[in-house]
């Protein structure tokens, strides 16, 4: 990649969630979790289709009790993506959500009981070939680490983690992810670069209970940013107090913005100014309205003035810039036509979806 900022990426081993690869050298895979209840099936299906059409590669769903596992059972059958049971506490909910079919487990091996219970569990995962993600949070660290550190900190994430680990690994159970979440981003950059260092498990990011869709958007972009351009991650999860999908827009705005995941379009925007020709806010989020049901890897520059216009515009795929009484469309880099602000947004939205239907045509012919 030209004028790179990413360091290589962190050699790990590679699992599978259903039929998405983990660590290895693939794709960063983006999931969410589902907030509706899971006894309600036919919401939380609606919910997971939302994720699938966002893009979404994996999905996780509570498993609290044992209405819910009955329920997941529907669930896993009818889901477009592969489902990630969370589990905590209680072994015979994990037994029963391998039985629906699901394709991983979140859970924490020390807070599931006695050895047996968990070899029980491991044992059904290994014959069923579903690997455990090993969830550790800032939040709810063992008693006894927070007596050893006396609060929480990285080192005791990272101690948590390894002793968790080493339970399963002590049931040669190996098909391991791990994650190491705080909402205090120093914290967790500082524990996932610890681990990265110790272990070859793939790892699974994200800035735990970040807050809103603003600021937690910001400061999740912050901590995954840091260690994604450092090759740390394998997976990430975007964790807002908002609408699920928008934790996959959002995720996979931070993989586009560090060029190590392309999907839908990439929209460079002037901040504007009073050299503006156009209303810029307005017509970007029109376009980014219009133009979010394509998933095909498209840049469109639109651009106030001519100051920066004709540069950002020449090195897109499309582009506008602003000038008077008409403004300057560019394909590939090079002045096509000039058209009025009130056809603007129609004629890129126009030309945009006829791209990108070729892009799937020879996509579609190549496979």
């Amino acid at each position: 990649m030209r004028d790179s900022i990413l360091h290589a990426r962190r050699q790990s081993r590679q699992i599978t969630v259903g039929n998405v690869s983990i660590g290895g050298g693939a794709a960063i895979a983006v999931q969410s979790m589902t907030n509706t209840p899971t006894t309600d099936i036919e919401a939380t299906l609606q919910q997971i289709k939302q994720l699938h059409d966002a893009g979404a590669d994996i999905v996780r769903v509570s498993v609290p009790d044992d209405a819910s596992a009955e329920a997941i059972i529907s669930i896993v059958k009818r889901s477009p993506l592969p489902i990630i049971a969370d589990i905590h506490f209680n072994h015979d909910l994990a037994l029963k959500a391998l039985d629906a079919g699901v394709h991983a487990l979140r859970l924490n091996p020390g807070n599931i009981g006695n050895r047996e219970r968990v070899e029980k569990i491991c044992r059904a995962a290994a014959k069923k070939g579903v690997s455990i993600r090993i969830g550790v949070n800032a939040g709810s660290l063992e008693k006894h680490l927070l007596e050893k550190y006396g609060e929480p900190c990285a080192d005791a994430m990272v101690e948590s983690a390894l002793n968790h680990i080493k339970i399963l690994e002590d049931l040669n159970f190996y098909d391991i992810k791990i994650s190491l979440k705080a909402s205090n981003i120093p914290m967790t950059v500082q524990a996932y670069r610890k681990l990265a260092t110790l272990v070859d498990y793939p790892l699974h990011l994200g800035i735990t209970e970040s807050g809103s869709q603003f600021a937690g958007s910001i400061k999740t972009a912050i901590g995954l940013g840091l260690l994604l351009s450092e090759g740390i991650g394998d997976t990430i999860r975007v964790s807002l107090a908002a609408d699920p999908v928008q934790e996959i827009k959002v995720g996979f705005e931070i993989l586009k913005g560090l060029g190590l995941r392309h999907r839908g379009v990439n929209l460079i925007a002037c901040p504007s100014c009073a050299r503006q020709k156009f209303d810029v806010i307005s017509i970007v989020e029109e376009l980014e309205k219009r133009l979010s049901h394509i998933h095909e890897n498209l840049d469109v520059a639109v651009i106030g003035c001519v100051v920066n216009g004709p540069g950002e515009a020449r090195e897109a795929d499309l582009g506008i810039t602003g000038g008077y009484p008409k403004h300057l469309l560019y394909q590939d880099g090079k002045p096509a036509e000039k058209i009025m602000a009130s056809a603007m947004i129609d004629r890129l939205v126009e030309e945009t979806e006829v791209r990108a239907a070729k892009i799937r045509q020879q996509r579609e012919q190549s496979e």
